[in-house]
């Protein structure tokens, strides 16, 4: 049934029900029903047509209405991503690849080929280059569907990354993503990735342990992996750290990240444990 049709159901309902009742009571049902029991019955009748009939369509007026705001937000984000997709390849990437060619340049040029500081730098472009090549790849996918698994979602991207950087995830999930609004989903996946890619970049680890959790309050997601680095990193330097602060702070969660016996630990705790609260961290990454 389309919008116009509900509209004019709408419209013509309560006139149709009162004339068929009243011809129904002047025709047939006079000898039977007194002029006083007629009128007290026809705002029954046009109250119980209402509520059998006009309630129905008028919540079905409001999904229909409600699918095409929808499909408006949806058609006015993939706009708006298409765009920063183009922008970011236009500027970003094109500037990433050519500073990338003169960097090899200048390495041959140089004789730096075998420095490990320049490789250093090297690996880190790439990384920043592969970087954006997949955000841009990311924004120019489709938005999923509304009833997508998000789990199921994040489990094929950690086996992504265990295939394309030898890592070993070992992944203990117990929180059902019923108890995760829109913007949790969207906000903790960006934080499991940001945290994994510190894990690769700056860890140099080959495994790493992740738990999530369920508790009365809320729940509790903890990753841990090696690290040569027995301290954080200074605010000023940990734009990684910073980013996942932000990212916690956006869910209403708590961060906690710490460093013992050679072995990194980022918790995000949503709402408070019964042996107590996790403690918000400031530290950059």
């Amino acid at each position: 049934m389309t919008y116009k049709q509900i509209k004019w159901l709408i419209l013509m309902l309560p006139t149709l029900s009162i004339g068929a009742w009243e011809y129904l009571r002047h025709t047939l049902l006079m000898p039977y029903l007194s002029m006083e029991m007629g009128n007290f019955l026809s705002p029954l009748i046009v109250f119980g047509v209402t509520v059998i009939f006009l309630v129905k369509l008028f919540k079905r007026l409001e999904q229909i209405q409600s699918e095409l705001n929808e499909e408006r937000s949806q058609k006015t984000a993939l706009q708006e991503r298409a765009k920063m997709a183009r922008e970011l390849h236009d500027g970003m990437a094109q500037s990433l690849f050519l500073l990338s060619i003169k960097i090899n340049k200048l390495g041959r040029q140089a004789n730096l080929d075998h420095n490990p500081h320049f490789i250093k730098m090297k690996q880190t472009l790439h990384h920043i280059h592969e970087d954006t090549r997949q955000a841009i790849n990311n924004l120019r996918s489709p938005l999923v569907e509304t009833n997508f698994n998000w789990t199921e979602a994040l489990l094929k991207y950690i086996s992504e990354v265990e295939k394309e950087h030898q890592l070993q995830v070992e992944l203990n999930w117990k929180i059902d993503e019923s108890l995760l609004s829109t913007k949790e989903k969207v906000e903790l996946f960006a934080c499991i990735k940001e945290t994994l890619i510190n894990a690769i970049k700056h860890a140099s680890t080959k495994q790493v342990w992740m738990t999530a959790e369920e508790h009365p309050e809320g729940w509790l997601l903890t990753i841990r992996n090696q690290t040569e680095r027995t301290t954080l990193p200074e605010a000023s330097q940990g734009y990684g750290l910073q980013i996942l602060k932000d990212r916690a702070a956006a869910m209403s969660c708590l961060l906690d990240v710490s460093i013992e016996h050679g072995e990194m630990c980022v918790s995000f705790c949503k709402g408070v444990l019964k042996n107590g609260r996790a403690n918000s961290s400031a530290a950059g990454g």
